[in-house]
């Protein structure tokens, strides 16, 4: 059986061919990254108490009629409660004064029968304000973030099947156009469950487009510019795509033109069609040999190489099924370990960025703290690939990511920026970590098992992002049991990395015996 690598190198590693394709990919991202995180200012909270209809009261009344309560060591105005207006019209009709004539600790409450008046400083409107996702109903605010990873659950598994049975490069189309036609047209959503449906299809292809152009990529390059690609190329798309969501919500404060604004730019990638090829390791799988050797010699063309007569006439590609990870104790052993360090990732990932709405007074420089700390973290996940042994590097992200996370609990109240560096020293630890997973789960199973195992990994991580949005919320029971677990799960996937097998600096293994003696 020909090595696909072998066969390719009298193209080059970095020719015209591969830079064009390279860039081209990344910004096929772009759109991924302010797609997916739009949740954070989609779902937000305003400031919000009961309405208070237009009736004839004092102004005492008016500014009294809503109780104060005690909400993380400071007193607010209540977001579901008001005094009951019948009440308070007949001791206002009859001139009493709250505080003075009447004792409102007294005074019998009711919940927001009229509705909600929502704050209009930060936002115009968000789907929160839309469709009252408060109080009785604020269960639904981070179940609406559950659905759209429910999506991408769903689609990062079915757009891997399709990915082997159709091609990289329909399914990469096919997934940008779900996201781009359905992200539109939720702008329509008629009620909180129209919306769900349709943030759950746009689901189905924004991550599932990114998963797309990786493997693709993965596919086509070789060699240090398939590294290069998989820790900092699609990253840094994605980084950068994530640092332009504050500009478009900065701008467009009202859901509806967001949405609008994030969607009509993926009308712009279509074009790529015709500029993007397909996976030649996927044609020749498929035993489409002529056509993987047409693209080939193309790429040799843009390259001004010579390419010989026949190229592929020995290649065989060996197919396997996701049972094939659970035939041997040491294929088993390390599919384990590997689902649990994804499962980490994708939790502590999601969570945190999920969270940057509550790092800071403005939730725009919030966000963009965020997707920026990912930048230096893919930069450091490129170096530790180039320099340093797999189990080093994911050991000691995580532990540095995990023990930030638990410091946060020990900060004192007035040290806020404190706070919010270790959560960043926390997101950046867990950032690096999920670059270097990719490629670290790519070099740890053999040719016939390494497109089933990063499925199998991916999916099982999308199971942490479904869970993220409600862990945020255990912070009503402990403000720091979020990062508690997040911790504790970083600290323990680090020990279960110690068992996994080494694969620095040595070739891919080929075959499941490769594989066996590399772990021995």
């Amino acid at each position: 059986m020909q090595d696909y690598d072998e066969v390719t190198a009298f193209l080059g590693h970095w020719g015209h061919f591969q830079q064009s394709v390279f860039f081209l990919l990344c910004a096929s991202v772009l759109p991924n990254g302010f797609g997916s995180f739009s949740l954070i200012f989609l779902t937000d909270i305003p400031r919000h108490h009961c309405l208070v209809p237009d009736i004839n009261l004092t102004e005492d009344w008016h500014q009294a009629i809503i109780p104060m309560e005690m909400v993380n060591g400071k007193l607010e105005l209540s977001r579901c409660r008001r005094y009951r207006l019948d009440v308070v019209k007949n001791l206002s009709a009859q001139g009493y004064i709250p505080g003075q004539d009447v004792n409102l600790t007294n005074l019998e409450q009711e919940g927001c029968v009229d509705g909600w008046s929502y704050s209009k400083d930060i936002y115009k409107s968000t789907i929160v304000s839309e469709f009252d996702l408060v109080c009785s109903e604020e269960w639904k605010q981070p179940f609406t973030s559950t659905v759209y990873f429910m999506g991408v659950l769903v689609g990062s598994f079915f757009s891997g099947q399709l990915s082997d049975r159709f091609g990289r490069k329909p399914v990469l189309f096919l997934t940008m156009a779900l996201q781009t036609l359905f992200t539109f047209v939720q702008i329509f959503s008629s009620s909180w469950t129209v919306f769900c449906i349709l943030l759950f299809i746009s689901g189905l292809g924004q991550i599932s487009n990114y998963v797309s152009a990786f493997v693709l990529g993965t596919e086509i390059f070789t060699g240090n510019v398939r590294v290069l690609f998989s820790s900092m190329g699609v990253c840094l798309a994605f980084a950068f795509g994530f640092m332009m969501l504050p500009l478009f919500a900065y701008f467009l404060r009202d859901w509806t033109y967001l949405l609008l604004g994030i969607s009509l730019p993926g009308l712009l990638y279509f074009p790529l069609w015709w500029l993007i090829p397909e996976s030649p390791r996927w044609l020749l799988s498929q035993g489409r040999v002529e056509e993987a050797e047409n693209i080939v010699k193309y790429a040799a063309k843009k390259n001004k190489v010579e390419a010989p007569q026949v190229i592929f006439d020995d290649y065989d590609s060996p197919v396997s099924c996701i049972f094939s990870l659970l035939r041997t104790a040491n294929i088993r052993n390390t599919s384990i370990i590997l689902c649990l360090v994804w499962f980490t990732l994708s939790t502590g990932y999601f969570g945190l960025s999920l969270n940057t709405s509550r790092l800071h007074a403005d939730p725009f420089i919030s966000c963009f703290i965020s997707a920026a700390v990912e930048v230096p973290a893919y930069i450091t996940s490129w170096l530790a690939l180039q320099y340093l042994p797999r189990r080093l590097a994911v050991v000691s992200i995580l532990l540095l990511g995990g023990v930030s996370l638990y410091f946060i609990q020990l900060v004192p109240h007035g040290l806020s920026y404190l706070s919010i560096t270790l959560e960043m020293v926390g997101k950046f630890g867990i950032t690096t970590g999920t670059a270097l997973m990719f490629v670290y789960t790519a070099e740890l199973f053999p040719t016939v098992l390494r497109n089933t195992a990063t499925g199998m990994c991916t999916t099982v991580s999308r199971v942490g992002s479904c869970i993220a949005p409600f862990l945020l919320k255990l912070s009503q029971y402990f403000k720091y049991l979020p990062y508690i677990t997040l911790g504790t799960l970083a600290v323990v996937s680090a020990f279960a990395t110690v068992f996994l097998p080494e694969s620095f600096g040595r070739p891919l293994p080929q075959t499941i015996e490769q594989m066996h003696k590399r772990e021995r």
